[in-house]
């Protein structure tokens, strides 16, 4: 009878925000910034879509198209030189008009060296943007961009990109309010307050509420310029840590949706064939970060005995339950004509022979190592599994750290461990998204590696024309990675997750990134007294 009460209790919640207009979104954690061009996380993604909006937006069903955002037109006859015209309707949330002087503005701030943004290198397609993140060019003027009028911004890029309207979807792309953030700090101060204190957007949606670890409330913008499509009155992000939390959140009807599924219930809501589950692809990868500034892991054989020893099937097997893949490469499977290349699958044999041949017989001498991750049951269990390989196989006992959200990226950061758990959601459908995070000095790479082949590979691939030698190019720099793994992959994604039929316009996407004013809620027709 109580669990009974519980459920039309939290199914009262769900219902009644669905009459109000309200989404309840299950966010994983508490996201480390809603900064377009500081944050790093999907969970910080998902607020900033709803907030900001750049040139090209999220398509509603296809994520290889590009939707009008505050570009209305744009063209180019050489992929090379993009000419944007921009809505003169567009507006921040404050009021004042959103032009091409707060794009120019919004990409030197992301190139500034001092604001040491980790997603700098995503526009270093743009002719010169490389050596003035780097400090070497110091006159923004020489990179290419270009304010034409209030309303035309001219975009050239060091290479024909035919892909690029697609990046331009993404968050470091956006542009911000100058006048904010010169209040806040100034262009290059990192930790401004600016989110805090002041947002201002111009998305669909505007900051209404944010309690750190409880809930960011997002509401209606008035002022948004298709403000007439956007269905949703508020959108409230719970960042809830705990996958079973969220899972009985959900379940006594207090989520409209659940970013994830608990491992051990996945096959039994697929045998129940839940009505709210839902399977897809996901470009998303899993896997271990290895710090090879660590002396004993500066050894490539070393790492290769580390991958060696995982028994990537029995993870996806007994702990992921089927719900993922294993994994042998960093770039998932289903970009079209790209095949990437693999490291070696599960060898016990060589393993051993390895770490023998790097002086560490039978782990013998082997110096004490940490395996960190971020707190989460599933993170700890595919942990406490490797841990269990490494030392059955490899004679090697290492020790497992989590740490909560935040302090676990700074820890990455400062190359402050050994072998960290890691993941990549891919930012649009091309497989140097996953690979330009492991060049030299990239705020995503967090390895200590460095191979000069293969950030030639990266960088030059963005400057071909020709399809095929692009990707045969990012395919050689893929097969350096997966020889020195300096990363070590585990698992690629599928995505799963649960969401109520009162949401509609929500369709299975590769990228999984939504555009929210093509998002509504619709009142389902109550159960009955069987059921």
């Amino acid at each position: 009878m109580t669990s009974c009460a519980k459920k039309e209790a939290g199914s009262g919640i769900r219902d009644q925000a669905t009459r109000d207009g309200i989404f309840l979104f299950g966010n994983e954690s508490e996201p480390p910034s809603i900064d377009p061009h500081i944050n790093t996380s999907n969970n910080g993604n998902n607020i900033i879509t709803s907030l900001m909006e750049g040139l090209i937006s999220y398509h509603p069903t296809n994520d290889n198209l590009p939707e009008p955002g505050v570009a209305e037109s744009w063209e180019t006859e050489d992929s090379k030189t993009w000419i944007f015209h921009l809505r003169q309707n567009a507006k921040w949330s404050n009021g004042d008009p959103v032009t091409a002087h707060d794009f120019l503005y919004a990409y030197e701030r992301m190139l500034s060296p001092d604001l040491g943004a980790k997603y700098a290198q995503l526009l270093y397609l743009l002719k010169n943007a490389q050596p003035f993140n780097e400090g070497t060019l110091t006159d923004f003027s020489e990179v290419g961009v270009e304010v034409l009028d209030d309303y035309t911004l001219k975009l050239e890029l060091e290479g024909p990109t035919p892909y690029f309207l697609n990046l331009l979807k993404h968050h470091s792309w956006y542009p911000v309010h100058p006048a904010t953030i010169e209040a806040a700090g100034g262009m290059t101060k990192p930790d401004s307050t600016w989110t805090r204190d002041n947002y201002i957007g111009n998305g669909p949606y505007v900051l209404k509420e944010w309690v750190i670890s409880k809930i960011i409330k997002v509401a209606k913008n008035p002022l948004y310029w298709d403000a007439d499509k956007v269905s949703i009155k508020e959108i409230h992000f719970l960042p809830i840590d705990d996958i079973n939390t969220e899972d009985q959140m959900f379940n006594a009807g207090a989520l409209h949706y659940q970013n994830t599924i608990p491992t051990h219930m996945f096959p039994v809501y697929l045998k129940n064939k839940d009505p709210y589950m839902r399977v897809e692809p996901w470009i998303g990868s899993y896997f271990y970060r290895v710090n090879v500034t660590e002396p004993h892991l500066q050894d490539k054989r070393v790492r290769k005995a580390l991958s060696l020893a995982i028994n990537r099937r029995a993870i996806t097997k007994r702990i992921l339950k089927g719900a993922h893949f294993p994994s042998y490469s960093i770039t998932p499977d289903g970009i079209e004509g790209y095949e990437p290349p693999h490291c070696e699958e599960f060898n016990p044999k060589k393993a051993r022979e390895l770490l023998a041949e790097a002086g560490y017989p039978n782990g013998e001498g082997f110096p004490h190592s940490v395996l960190l991750f971020n707190s989460s049951e599933q993170h700890k269990q595919i942990a406490e599994a490797i841990q269990q390989m490494w030392l059955n196989i490899l004679g090697i006992d290492v020790t497992l750290r989590n740490q909560e959200w935040k302090t676990y990226l700074e820890t990455q950061q400062n190359l402050d461990y050994d072998v960290s758990r890691a993941a990549w959601i891919g930012d649009y459908v091309y497989p140097d998204t996953f690979l330009t995070m492991f060049r030299t000095g990239d705020g995503n790479n967090m390895t200590g590696w460095s191979n000069a082949r293969y950030d030639q590979l990266v960088t030059d691939s963005m400057k071909v024309s020709d399809s095929t030698e692009r990707l045969a190019m990012l395919h050689d720099a893929e097969e350096i990675l997966m020889e020195e793994l300096p990363v070590i992959p585990i698992y690629h994604y599928a995505r799963n997750y649960r969401i109520d039929p009162a949401v509609k316009g929500w369709y299975p996407k590769l990228l999984d990134n939504r555009n929210y004013k093509y998002l509504s809620l619709e009142p389902t027709k109550p159960e009955s007294a069987e059921n």
